[in-house]
């Protein structure tokens, strides 16, 4: 069955934001961690573990077919399931730093 252009365009987007949204977060993260301390020590130690659950998270539901069947579907729900997260994040540190 074709993909429509519009679906592919809004996942191309969404692509997108998430890539900005991820560089942000990186940015913002790595002032504070480099900031040291025990708020550097916290968000490098939760950094790590955010990474361990999503990757295992995002597995789990690769495997049992939670995201979808075909390729549009599993890319939409893959981005999905990080975009929410990073976003988070990005809000989180955002806010620490004002």
């Amino acid at each position: 069955m074709p993909v429509s252009v519009e679906k592919l365009v809004r996942l191309g987007i969404d692509s997108v934001a998430l890539g900005l949204d991820s560089w942000a977060v990186i940015g913002l993260r790595t002032m504070k961690i480099a900031e040291g301390g025990d708020a550097g020590a916290a968000e490098a130690t939760l950094m790590v573990a955010e990474k361990i659950e999503s990757a295992a998270l995002l597995q789990w539901k690769l495997m049992t077919g939670c995201m979808g069947t075909s390729p549009l579907t599993v890319s939409r729900s893959t981005v999905r399931h990080l975009s929410g997260k990073v976003r988070a994040n990005r809000h989180r540190l955002a806010k620490a730093r004002k």
